[in-house]
């Protein structure tokens, strides 16, 4: 995924689903509603999808949403396939509370590919210090801050409008917009989570 350089409304084409790859564009002029059908197919494929593809489809689309490489998404599953927990859960949970994510959540940011951006560039920090790996795993209780000239950024104001407007930032979050801060109140729970997704096709196409 890191490499991808195409048309990234493609991607939603292909999965036949929004994945919120291109921030505002998505909730306003989403390429879906005109153009629905799958990229490079001119008449829909008949017959039912073989098991193999269903379980494909599903970890494409969560991969894709994430935006994780396929070595990286693997080495993912894998880790939680050995938890003591569901490993689907303990999947989803982990992909939830990367650090990009929880920026994305956040407010400030409209798309994954920006929040990645603010950790890359320096401008995030947890517990009061600079973290800018952004799969950096955040605990419940962790503060999140960003820099504070990024007050005056073009585009943290407008997605921070845009947050207001679709009020969507989560409960396991508690927000400062004074301070662009945040809070981690606890662990978030399934229904909490960004990725609707059938997390046991995902588990059940690597254990093949």
């Amino acid at each position: 995924m890191s490499r991808y350089t195409d048309a990234v409304c493609k991607l939603c084409r292909r999965e036949q689903q929004k994945l919120f790859l291109k921030g505002d564009k998505c909730y306003t002029k989403c390429i879906l509603e005109k153009r629905p059908g799958t990229p490079g197919m001119a008449k829909p494929q008949r017959g039912k999808p073989s098991a193999f593809a269903i379980r494909l489809r599903e970890k494409q689309k969560l991969r894709r949403m994430i935006q994780m490489n396929e070595r990286s998404f693997e080495r993912k599953v894998v880790s939680a396939s050995k938890a003591r927990e569901a490993s689907g859960d303990h999947l989803l949970r982990a992909l939830e509370l990367r650090l990009d994510n929880v920026v994305k959540r956040m407010g400030v940011s409209t798309s994954l590919k920006t929040a990645r951006q603010l950790v890359k560039h320096g401008h995030v920090k947890v517990g009061g210090k600079q973290v800018n790996i952004p799969s950096y795993p955040v605990k419940a209780g962790s503060v999140i801050s960003l820099s504070p000239k990024l007050k005056e950024n073009v585009g943290v104001k407008l997605s921070l409008e845009t947050a207001k407007k679709l009020s969507n930032r989560p409960s396991f979050l508690e927000f400062d917009e004074t301070n662009l801060s945040a809070k981690v109140l606890r662990i978030p729970e399934r229904s909490e989570m960004s990725f609707q997704i059938n997390d046991q096709l995902i588990i059940e196409y690597y254990s093949r």
